[in-house]
């Protein structure tokens, strides 16, 4: 759930990785519950995987680093590309580096709060 930028973040992820597009957008009209025109309800595809998003409006809580969605980057160009984009007006938690369960793993929340953890593919 986003406050407001939910159109925002899935034009965002669906512009990073490959195989992904919007594939139903349904938005508040007069009268309903969030402003017009914000999402009621949308489904994307990252990577041929399904996410929901919608912009709730005053809900009092955001993203935390408690769930996050987790990337297998086949290199470390494309490993590199993912975190530098996602980690952008973010926070990084776990910079990109070796750790002792991986050859290269990094850790970090969005512009939008989102958390990513990307690894190396073994």
């Amino acid at each position: 759930m986003f406050d407001g930028r939910a159109e925002e973040a899935m034009n965002f992820y669906t512009s990073l990785f490959v195989y992904s597009q919007i594939t139903n957008v349904v938005r508040y009209g007069a009268g309903e519950a969030g402003a017009i025109g914000t999402i009621k309800h949308a489904t994307f595809l990252l990577n041929d995987q399904t996410f929901m998003c919608m912009d709730s409006h005053g809900h009092g809580f955001g993203f935390t680093p408690s769930i996050s969605l987790y990337v297998t980057c086949s290199n470390e160009k494309e490993m590199d590309y993912f975190f530098k984009k996602l980690s952008e007006g973010g926070q990084v938690l776990m910079p990109l580096a070796p750790y002792p369960f991986s050859k290269k793993y990094g850790w970090t929340s969005d512009k939008f709060g989102v958390s990513w953890q990307l690894n190396l593919e073994n």
